[in-house]
């Protein structure tokens, strides 16, 4: 479940306190696993801060509280606060953008993300995915990260996120995928060549904001044609 720590301190410092903020941003680049912060001072009192961090769950807000940098950070901070901050822990049980926040990170991980590691946070255990393209459906996250790593094994691409529609439990997105074919692809080699699609992603959602099941849209077919992997008669 999508977690969120809000953190309350009184400091007349606060100048320095947004350095050491800055700072530990500096140092837990490519650990931290905070996905989103907000830090808001009070009208009334410019000595009240509140920072409001989001994490994916729980158990990922633990793991970036146990990295050192944190430690060494938190430590400091203390030294800047009036009193010792303290922490409250909430589980997020709505959030109208959250979902749609969701679908448009997964994009973003299955481009950046060395071991797609980070879909654990996103997508369900369970997953059923559903693609006319394949003979079989996707089913459970393990499959998932396969069906991603044969794409990724041999395309270099990238996802841009055209639009979103997002009513209930689902999130529309359609989506734009530039590639260069640089290695095999169910057994085509590698041609170079420069690729591109459009496609429509519908994701639905569980009660804990993770993705539960996936219907994909796009024109594998006509990919397969520039790829010179047709002949005029298959088309």
């Amino acid at each position: 479940m999508t977690f969120v720590q809000l953190i309350d301190c009184r400091t007349s410092r606060f100048e320095e306190m947004d350095r050491l903020m800055d700072r530990w941003v500096e140092q837990t680049k490519g650990k931290r696993t905070a996905t989103h912060a907000v830090v808001g001072k009070d009208r009334s009192d410019a000595s009240h801060v509140v920072e409001i961090v989001e994490f994916p769950s729980y158990e990922e807000a633990m793991r970036n509280s146990r990295l050192p940098e944190t430690d060494r950070i938190f430590r400091d901070m203390v030294a800047l606060c009036e009193e010792t901050p303290t922490f409250t822990d909430l589980d997020v049980v709505r959030d109208a953008q959250l979902n749609t926040d969701t679908a448009r990170r997964f994009f973003e991980v299955a481009v950046t993300s060395d071991d797609l590691s980070p879909l654990t946070g996103l997508v369900e255990e369970h997953y059923h995915g559903h693609d006319p393209a394949n003979e079989q459906d996707v089913l459970g996250l393990d499959h998932l990260r396969r069906d991603l790593d044969e794409w990724r094994g041999g395309f270099d691409f990238t996802f841009r996120v055209e639009d979103q529609i997002a009513e209930g439990d689902r999130v529309c997105t359609r989506w734009n995928w530039k590639a260069t074919h640089r290695a095999d692809f169910l057994g085509i080699p590698a041609t170079g060549k420069d690729v591109s699609m459009t496609g429509t992603t519908i994701f639905r959602f569980g009660d804990n904001g993770k993705i539960v099941e996936g219907w994909w849209e796009y024109d594998r077919l006509g990919l397969m044609a520039r790829l010179g992997a047709l002949e005029p008669a298959d088309l």
